[in-house]
């Protein structure tokens, strides 16, 4: 078996659990609060901390270049220390959720032993996709403050300077739909675009195919850039998505749109707005969908 099947293997893996998990979390009542509505049901605790470390242990088997793997022996090695030591942000608390995290540790493991022992299996291709390191990501903003004036994570229109002319806001809906964020990865892929930086509030970040560009708040701001910082994208937690240079070129704020926001051809397209200074009204901060999402309940 090549390396890049078992690495694919694992990511398809993880990544398939984490929304198993998620969707078993999403069904239970009251968000999983006790009656109080302020503490976490018992069976709330042994379903988040399943997620939270399938996504510690993700990340840290994203941070092996799928161009650039370690033979087998080696990717299997790396592979067991991710499903032994990756360790989530939130700690366990109490042996439930130590219990729980120990029962997806073991899983993973086993299922990666499993893959080694036989001489080949299917996987779908996935992405590229990998964990920028501490380095390239201090690079990576500050080229974008220097560049489109990003301050800290933050971008328009979040700030408070007016908003420019070649600034496009959309409603963050908009990216939630498959017709609208199909449309600016097509807008990339015909300039030839192949690569861009994913930069997070929080979390980590990293450099994804334009197949997996999605920008979309998902409970932490994000920021978008290609490596010659033609264009830029910004999630906020106020329900919006900012485009400047390439990608606000796509998506005018005139044109024929009905009053339910129903483009002339039938398709669903939000209305877009330009913000004319400082910060919009609130939005609806979507936290379900395509992504991973990064619900930390506590």
């Amino acid at each position: 078996m090549e390396p890049e099947i078992l690495h694919q293997a694992a990511r398809q893996y993880l990544m398939r659990r984490y929304d198993e998990l998620n969707g078993v979390y999403a069904q239970l009542p009251n968000q999983g609060r006790a009656m109080d509505g302020y503490h976490y049901t018992r069976e709330a605790r042994r379903i988040f901390p399943r997620y939270n470390i399938i996504e510690a242990m993700l990340g840290q088997v994203e941070r092996l270049d799928p161009e650039r793997l370690p033979d087998f022996a080696d990717l299997s090695a790396a592979l067991l220390r991710a499903a032994n030591d990756a360790q989530s942000l939130i700690n366990p608390q109490g042996k439930d959720e130590a219990e729980v995290i120990r029962d997806e540790r073991q899983m993973f493991a086993a299922a990666i032993r499993g893959w080694t022992s036989e001489s080949d299996i299917d996987v779908e291709p996935l992405g590229y996709r990998r964990v920028l390191t501490a380095e390239e990501s201090s690079g990576w903003r500050q080229r974008l403050q220097e560049r489109w004036g990003l301050q800290g994570l933050s971008w328009h229109p979040m700030l408070a300077a007016p908003l420019p002319d070649e600034v496009l806001v959309l409603q963050e809906a908009y990216m939630w739909d498959e017709q609208g964020v199909g449309r600016v990865r097509q807008v990339l892929q015909e300039a030839g675009g192949r690569r861009i930086a994913e930069l997070r509030e929080y979390g980590a970040d990293y450099l994804v195919d334009v197949d997996l560009f999605a920008p979309r708040y998902t409970g932490a701001e994000g920021v978008w850039s290609d490596n010659g910082l033609t264009w830029i994208a910004y999630a906020s937690h106020e329900g919006t998505v900012a485009f400047g240079g390439l990608l606000a070129l796509p998506f005018p704020p005139d044109g024929p749109i009905s009053a339910d926001g129903t483009g002339p051809a039938g398709s669903r397209r939000l209305k877009a707005d330009r913000y004319p200074t400082g910060r919009p009204g609130s939005g609806p901060g979507s936290t379900n969908g395509c992504t991973r999402t990064r619900h930390r309940p506590r």
